[in-house]
């Protein structure tokens, strides 16, 4: 159940660099990530205040914190600055596919966690199609070098976030609570970016209706589902989990934006549905023992 909610998350999360290259043309890429968390935050914040039980008050550890607070916040400069520089397709794949290994490297410097065998065999063939599917996409609209800097840079920040967003679950917190700290103040944190950047494209229907759509969508729902699943699996599975965000937004550029996959992207995508299924299923539980009478 943890695991399909995460998927369902990241189905939710593809739909993020679509939605941008069908709205308005010339908003700084800055700005709608600032505008994404805006909303989403804003959201997400309401959310966990009309959940919000009366029990005994957690205290909240500052580090992670702040911590998912700038992953979340980073992240969103750093992705969309990279979806403009070098497409949807490899700014995505790119993004999404140096998180799991970033992830679990982490995990283990910071706790000690040595990641299970099938994580990285999984993680391994995710990765190798990850490749495929951005050599695909740099044939058809050329990869650029800061682009693919400014991806790994969000890779970095979208790991940062996912273990620091796990701390906070495992010390209690709940799913709402946890989405509302990291993006309450990833909002605070970005709002001047959208000011200096000029919200005046907000006044535009389309402008405004790109912001709701990404605010509400990959944001406040695909997150609260992503943080409900990270509950019950480690950092580093989530972060392979959501893997299925390239090959989904790949698919969403065949069907909505004329983008063409070849030969080599149908196979990149393959691989990554193999590593997918590798890591969702169930490992065989030993028979049991027959015991003499």
């Amino acid at each position: 159940m943890h695991r399909a909610l995460v998927l369902i998350a990241a189905l939710c999360f593809a739909t993020t660099g679509t939605a941008q290259a069908l709205g308005p043309d010339g908003i700084d890429p800055a700005a709608v990530g600032a505008a994404r968390i805006a909303v989403g935050g804003l959201l997400l914040v309401a959310v966990a205040l009309l959940m919000h039980r009366q029990g005994p008050a957690l205290r909240w550890a500052r580090g992670p914190v702040l911590a998912a607070a700038g992953g979340v916040a980073l992240y969103q400069v750093a992705f969309f600055a990279a979806v403009a520089d070098t497409g949807v397709a490899v700014g995505t794949i790119v993004a999404l596919g140096s998180a799991p290994a970033l992830a679990g490297a982490l995990e283990f410097v910071l706790h000690g966690r040595r990641p299970a065998p099938r994580w990285a065999a999984a993680t391994a063939l995710a990765c190798a199609g990850v490749a495929l599917l951005a050599l695909a996409g740099g044939g058809a609209a050329g990869v650029s070098l800061p682009g693919i800097g400014l991806a790994l840079i969000a890779g970095g920040s979208y790991a940062t976030y996912t273990l620091s967003a796990k701390r906070l679950l495992d010390d209690g917190h709940a799913p709402e609570s946890v989405m509302a700290a990291a993006f309450g103040l990833g909002a605070v944190a970005l709002l001047p970016v959208l000011v200096l950047s000029g919200p005046g494209w907000l006044a535009d229907a389309g402008g405004l209706g790109l912001a709701l759509f990404l605010g509400v969508v990959p944001t406040a729902l695909a997150y609260i589902l992503f943080a409900r699943g990270l509950r019950g699996i480690e950092a580093s599975e989530a972060a392979t989990l959501t893997l299925a965000e390239p090959v989904t937004a790949a698919l969403l550029g065949i069907a909505l934006l004329g983008e063409q996959l070849g030969g080599t992207g149908a196979l990149g995508a393959a691989l990554v549905l193999g590593g997918l299924l590798l890591l969702a299923a169930r490992p065989a539980r030993p028979a049991p023992v027959a015991v003499p009478a």
